[in-house]
């Protein structure tokens, strides 16, 4: 594990949103790849209070490392508590009145792995983080022991999902092949079980429901240990179909003829993303929380598509982060196949009722990018800095940007690319490589927006946009004109946080129907396409030989 490091907590509150509307009502955790942020929301799904702290990135070194990546579940866990503290401090100085709220929801970064046991409350190794390459070569020979041969796909008919490190079952599979005391712990009848394996949804609500082993203990025992269906249907061990754990699939996955068995008691049980799972306990470290109701949790994604009120059958979302995810609502009773390079997922469940899926396309690297150009290569010293050096030139000028940096994701899935720049002259300057960087996000999601077209046969008329990357102008209208329809913002950013915070409040009553909260999505900014057709296939037709360029660079010949 690592040494905390103290980082700044960022907390905000509006005085005008706190004393209308029923005053602050949900809260959402919102836990990322690069920070946790705790949202308090109104009546009215309004912006109350926040605070927001960074965590540490820890990549280890070493030889056979690169591309690895993990986080410090203890201080995820620390940080999740301070947020909470805050915020619920600040409004109680605002408005000592101010009543409790009614239930609180989670959402998280998707994939991310946590082992830990149950008897201290300790973990047995970082987290590995969903973007982590180290499981790159355990999908590769799960695939090469498919009965017809090499198939990444195998699974699919099963799961939704290609066989990749992107998924948690095989980041359980390292695991149980590499942390000595797991293991041992996994064979021995008496130990088994009290070893619990879960994505960040599962870690932040057994603390929220334990307590403490002893005073100053870091993490807390005792808890419920659960998940919701959007994060289950990531791990390549649940059947989409029946939304249960598998035994064939776990036994594939995780290795059983030569690892230790993975007991489904190691499991979290799979529930809705919406009803109580159970009250934050006394004593367990947020005293503003205790008693209060966990009413949702959503994967990060899904949380979005929530958020943005996609509740009919063909209505998208696309979130411009850390990766880019394009997500399309596909309808009730079973999720549909895709041939053409996407996840079959879920969308969400509410309590009792049907799955809701989606067809997801996953870009591993948008906004990370851009981090990459300052924090590596110092080209900018600000991520608004790139949209302002964008628009100093009038195009690429041929050149592209592949950012492959750990493969690619949907609608490829080649984790033997690696990212380039291709197409560069010396008449180009920094202001293209920024240019091209931006013009990547938009190349992929429409390489996402074609393949979920060809797969579900709907045509978006509208593409519903969040994340940091919205905030770039220059992204959003190339983004416009490269899939020739208009891109809209909504007036609430939170997307993710709100998502999670609708779930909740359906399952406390504080909000009655999908219709309800749908008339609360309103817009804010609309970009129209307004690129000629022969420059746009000019653009696109230069991105995807580009993208041929980034393949094979991790083979031998």
């Amino acid at each position: 594990m690592s040494n905390q490091n103290h980082m700044e907590c960022h907390i905000s509150m509006d005085r005008n949103t706190l004393f209308r509307h029923g005053g602050a009502v949900i809260g959402s955790v919102d836990q990322g790849t690069s920070s946790t942020r705790y949202i308090v929301f109104n009546g009215k799904g309004e912006l109350v209070a926040s605070a927001q702290m960074e965590h540490t990135q820890i990549y280890p070194s070493g030889e056979g490392k690169v591309g690895w990546h993990e986080h410090d579940p203890i201080e995820i866990w620390r940080n999740v508590c301070h947020c909470i503290n805050v915020v619920h401090e600040t409004i109680a100085e605002a408005s000592p009145q101010q009543e409790t709220i009614k239930a609180i929801g989670i959402t998280n970064q998707r994939e991310t792995l946590i082992a830990w046991n149950a008897k201290t409350g300790m973990p047995y190794h970082n987290a590995i983080v969903w973007d982590d390459l180290r499981t790159t070569t355990t999908a590769q020979q799960i695939a090469k022991e498919a009965p017809s041969g090499n198939d990444k796909n195998r699974l699919r008919a099963k799961t939704g999902l290609p066989l990749a490190s992107y998924f948690s079952g095989t980041k359980l599979r390292w695991l149980l092949e590499n942390v000595s005391q797991l293991r041992k712990d996994l064979q021995s009848s008496t130990e088994r079980e009290n070893v619990r394996f879960g994505t960040i949804d599962t870690w932040l609500v057994y603390n929220l429901t334990g307590s403490a082993l002893a005073v100053g203990h870091v993490a807390n025992i005792g808890g419920i240990h659960v998940t919701d269906v959007s994060n289950a249907s990531r791990w390549l061990l649940m059947d989409l179909y029946k939304c249960e754990w598998d035994t064939e699939l776990i036994e594939i996955v995780c290795g059983s003829h030569k690892n230790p068995v993975v007991p489904f008691s190691s499991l979290p049980a799979i529930k809705s993303s919406s009803e109580v799972y159970g009250l934050c306990a006394v004593g367990c470290g947020i005293k503003a929380l205790e008693q209060v109701p966990i009413a949702s949790i959503l994967g990060d994604q899904q949380a979005a598509l929530f958020g943005q009120a996609a509740f009919n059958k063909g209505d998208a979302k696309c979130t411009y982060g850390t990766g880019c995810f394009l997500l399309m609502n596909t309808g009730y009773g079973a999720p549909v196949p895709s041939t053409n390079g996407l996840l079959s997922t879920v969308a969400f469940k509410l309590g009792d009722g049907q799955v809701c899926y989606a067809l997801e396309g996953s870009v591993a690297f948008s906004g990370s990018v851009i981090q990459w150009l300052r924090d590596q290569l110092g080209i900018i010293s600000s991520a608004p800095e790139s949209e302002t050096l964008a628009i100093t030139v009038q195009s690429n000028d041929g050149l592209y940007f592949v950012p492959a940096f750990a493969g690619l994701f949907a609608p490829y899935w080649r984790d033997d690319a690696r990212g380039c720049i291709v197409g560069m002259t010396a008449s180009h300057t920094k202001a293209h490589i920024v240019r091209a960087a931006l013009e990547a996000s938009a190349y992929q999601t429409r390489d996402l927006f074609d393949a979920m077209y060809e797969d579900s046969g709907t045509k978006l008329s509208v593409l519903k946009v969040d994340g940091g990357g919205t905030k770039n102008n220059f992204l959003m209208q190339f983004q416009a004109d490269m899939i020739d329809v208009p891109v809209v913002a909504p007036k609430v950013t939170e997307t993710t946080a709100i998502g999670v915070a609708y779930c909740a409040g359906l399952a406390v009553g504080v909000w009655k129907s999908l219709v309800e909260i749908q008339s609360m999505w309103k817009m804010d900014k609309n970009w129209k396409p307004c690129m000629e057709k022969s420059e746009r296939d000019k653009y696109w037709k230069g991105w995807k030989k580009a993208v041929t360029k980034s393949f094979d660079w991790t083979k031998d010949s």
